[in-house]
């Protein structure tokens, strides 16, 4: 892959499996189109300035850190794993994962039935888990002896096999699902662009990075907002700018109709279901609300 590649392009890691859909999903809203064939591990993105390879998300900080490839996308969770925090530039932390922008949670679970209430009730016990590194880190921390097994996956089975295990959660409701309870937080993790430190240096790559990194991040800021118009009577426009939320200040513009102006405005999604009322008793009329793609701060 390296050396087929003209010197003038980026080599992006995009993390295939449990992110992959959802990262597809952040490069169309940031504007850029990837496509990837089926059982294919070279997505094609639609500038030719940046050759994609799919790699697992537990691979990707050491092959950035290697030089294998310039940048990618990985989650926190892995960079420690790997230990790799030294031999990458973070770029920018991208809050957004498998199905929401929460961050994942890494925990210790037990059986609800499970006598164990705290780390130190583990001594001399058998933990599985695919955070094999972090998860003796943790233990060790706490000078509590424990063997750490890697897991292969279905790892909730395998609390009620063994004596506990550390697991990925995001919202809690496969531990629930499998009647395991949580005993401590590990680690909390979000997806992270990274950069290799030498292609970090060569200017071009660098601007072509930190470009992606702002429609990136531009893209998840717009996801929780919608954008807000109406026209308001030049009278009551005083009240409805005072209650009227906005990064800065709303945009008013004048109608051809001196008598009304139009207002516009970028809010949280959530504030529109209260809003809009209010606006409509306030005079406003003609009030539309759209979905963003991205908002540049």
């Amino acid at each position: 892959m390296t050396d087929r590649l003209p010197p003038t392009t980026l080599r992006l890691g995009l993390p295939s499996g449990s992110l992959q859909n959802s990262t597809v999903d952040l490069f169309a809203r940031a504007g850029y189109r990837v496509s990837i064939a089926e059982r294919s591990v070279f997505p094609r993105v639609d500038d030719e300035k940046i050759s994609a390879v799919l790699f697992r998300a537990q691979e990707i900080s050491r092959y950035v850190g290697d030089g294998i490839i310039d940048c990618g996308l990985t989650g926190y969770d892995w960079i420690i794993e790997n230990g790799n925090e030294k031999d990458v530039v973070e770029i920018c932390e991208l809050e957004y994962s498998r199905a929401s922008l929460n961050p994942i949670r890494w925990v210790l679970a037990v059986p609800e039935e499970s006598k164990v209430q705290k780390p130190a009730d583990l001594e001399g016990g058998i933990i599985a888990t695919e955070l094999v590194n972090t998860t003796r880190r943790y233990f060790a921390d706490r000078k509590v002896d424990v063997t750490v097994e890697f897991s292969w996956g279905t790892t909730e089975i395998k609390a009620r096999l063994l004596d506990a295990i550390v697991d990925c959660t995001e919202t809690g409701s496969s531990l629930r699902a499998n009647n395991l309870r949580i005993i401590d937080t590990l680690l909390k993790s979000t997806t992270r662009f990274i950069a290799n430190k030498k292609a970090w240096d060569i200017l071009w790559k660098r601007e072509k990075m930190e470009n992606l990194a702002m429609l990136l991040k531009g893209a998840i800021d717009a996801r929780a907002k919608v954008g807000l118009k109406m026209n308001v009577p030049e009278d009551k426009l005083a009240e409805v700018v005072g209650f009227l939320p906005a990064e800065k200040s709303p945009t008013v513009s004048r109608l051809a109709d001196q008598a009304w102006v139009a207002v516009e405005v970028i809010l949280e999604e959530k504030q529109e279901r209260e809003l809009i009322p209010r606006l409509k008793r306030a005079g406003a009329t003609g009030i539309i609300t759209y979905p963003l793609n991205k908002v540049i701060r």
